[in-house]
């Protein structure tokens, strides 16, 4: 257990990583332009477009979140909150709010903004961003389950 443990927190900030800056979708419009957009190159995009606002929201929930949300679970599970437990009540607030769908909705308003029909195929960054949700899950899991890793 704490070798998983380990190892998802490890994976999930790599995983983030390279989700937020590898292409999330590829874009085809009309078989001649194609756009391969990241997370970060989504939120640029709306940032110097008409939707600043949309921008900050989906930074927050896409890419402030995680990672706050990852720093308080590596936290807890190096013991640096185990008093209080206040992080692991923390954490399934911040999980409500790092949504993938805002990020799907941020790529069809940029999908939108091409001029054209597009055809969408999911690229590595997708996958990696997933895989990042997927391993913080399981180390809230199991710092929950097994406690801090050392105590202070």
């Amino acid at each position: 257990m704490r070798l998983m443990l380990a190892l998802s927190l490890v994976f999930a900030p790599l995983f983030f990583a390279l989700g937020i800056v590898l292409p999330l979708m590829r874009f085809e419009t009309l078989y001649f332009f194609d756009q391969a957009p990241s997370l970060l190159g989504v939120i640029g995009t709306l940032w110097t477009g008409d939707d600043p606002v949309l921008a900050v929201v989906v930074g927050l929930v896409s890419v402030v979140f995680p990672v706050v949300k990852l720093v308080a679970i590596s936290a807890e599970a190096v013991g640096l909150s185990p008093g209080s437990g206040f992080v692991m009540r923390a954490l399934p607030h911040l999980s409500r709010w790092s949504l993938m769908d805002v990020v799907l909705v941020a790529l069809v308003i940029v999908a939108a903004k091409t001029g054209g029909i597009a055809q969408a195929f999911s690229q590595p960054g997708l996958w990696f961003y997933a895989g990042s949700a997927l391993m913080a899950a399981i180390a809230h899991g199991l710092v929950s389950r097994i406690g801090p890793t050392t105590s202070v």
